[in-house]
């Protein structure tokens, strides 16, 4: 007989769907630092719909999406699905995860209960105008990050997805390494091999901002297997090893400059001055990595506000700068003489498409890339987890929460 819920770490009997399942919610009333706004309550398992599979989540990866969803800005991300008629007034965060399918729904033919799977963080409406008329699914009008936009991400021991969210999962990684890092690996894979003919190839030095995080982790494997050679960027020198280990040519300490923020008015040409002294510092540091002096061929960026203007100045030639975020504030700044006449690209990224997702899976199933696990946490641990993103005291590379699996280090089902 079905039970209504289990325990955390409690495996039901395989394809046995309980009515209920702790997850880990964000509330209105609670919106703030992680460390309230999250905390574990039992709702109901979500109904699987048509193509779509339920997962049993074994590990989830912790990304800043959890914390924005539980300050509640810059998007109120539950006001807003309710405006469109959701009736739920909670949020489960969760945009990258593992598990088992536990539950197929009509027309979802891929995979079978019992499979294990990785799960990749965007949904899009396959029948969609656009995508039908050839639209890369990832810049379709209908698509959404699965865990933010939406709801019932994987911090939660049940979660329904669309069937090619799926990946096969590595068998040699544990569920929390399999877990942790695709957000930052097909957001970067995309970045570096998704915008010909910027496309890192050999010889090409690239530029990484925020080397030791997840994203800056995976970017940095990535530009090496290719034959690319990565620069990266940290904001403290401890956090320099990790990315020489993973491959780095050298590291630049953002703390040693300090003409980051909103780009001066060029009228004032005193203030100008000391902001282009700095930009000009910072290029001639990567010169010094480099050995000559030559400039990045790609820059991937995601800090906004602080650096976008260094990173189109210092961007080479018919460069690109190619962005996905803006952790430091959302309005960039940039000098247009420096794009138009040096024929720079400033490109926007979003996320990866299944062709781009299942490459970075198969490099890392492949030892090519490390997934960079550097700490795992229990689930009763999860609003602590986002706190430590919070506050940007989490160790470099990637954070990951055990959800049903029992314990660190398993491969399959306990």
């Amino acid at each position: 007989m079905t039970r209504e819920i289990y325990d955390i770490g409690e495996i039901p009997p395989l394809g046995d769907v309980p009515r209920y399942m702790h997850a880990a919610l964000v509330r209105p009333e609670r919106y703030g630092p992680p460390s309230t706004a999250m905390a574990v309550e039992p709702v109901e398992v979500p109904p699987v719909g048509r193509g779509q599979v339920l997962v049993m989540v074994m590990a989830a990866g912790v990304n800043y999406n959890g914390v924005w969803a539980g300050l509640g800005t810059p998007a109120d991300v539950i006001a807003a699905r309710r405006r469109q008629g959701d009736p739920h007034d909670f949020h489960i965060s969760g945009s990258e995860g593992a598990g088992v399918v536990w539950a197929v729904g009509e027309g979802a033919t891929q995979y079978r209960v019992g499979d294990q799977v990785i799960v990749a963080g965007v949904k899009w409406d396959e029948s969609a105008p656009d995508i039908r008329m050839g639209t890369d699914p990832t810049a379709s009008k209908s698509q959404r990050a699965w865990g933010y936009e939406l709801n019932f991400g994987s911090f939660a021991q049940f979660t329904v997805v669309d069937e090619y969210q799926c990946h096969p999962k590595p068998a040699h990684l544990t569920w929390e390494q399999a877990g942790c890092f695709l957000g930052g690996g097909s957001t970067s894979y995309r970045m570096l091999n998704g915008w010909a003919p910027h496309t890192v190839q050999p010889d090409d030095p690239v530029l990484i901002w925020g080397g030791s995080g997840g994203l800056g982790s995976m970017a940095i494997q990535i530009t090496d297997h290719f034959g690319g050679i990565p620069i990266a960027v940290v904001s403290d020198d401890d956090k320099a090893e990790h990315c020489l280990k993973l491959g780095a040519r050298g590291v630049i300490n953002r703390r040693d400059f300090d003409h980051w923020g909103r780009l001066p008015n060029a009228e004032d040409t005193a203030e100008f001055g000391r902001w282009q002294q700095g930009a000009r510092a910072f290029g001639r540091r990567i010169w010094d990595i480099l050995g000559e002096r030559r400039s990045p061929r790609i820059v991937l960026e995601h800090p906004g506000r602080d650096t976008l203007a260094t990173s189109v100045y210092v961007c080479d030639h018919a460069g690109m700068v190619v962005t996905c975020a803006g952790t430091s504030g959302y309005n960039g700044d940039i000098d247009l003489r420096f794009l138009w006449m040096f024929q720079k690209r400033l490109q926007g990224s979003h996320a990866a498409n299944v062709r781009e997702t299942r490459a970075i899976i198969n490099l890392v199933a492949a030892g090519r890339v490390d997934p960079c696990l550097n700490l795992t946490m229990p689930f009763e641990e999860i609003s602590q987890a986002h706190q430590l993103v919070y506050e940007n005291r989490h160790p470099a590379g990637n954070t990951a929460v055990l959800v049903n699996a029992p314990e660190p280090g398993l491969t399959g089902m306990p």
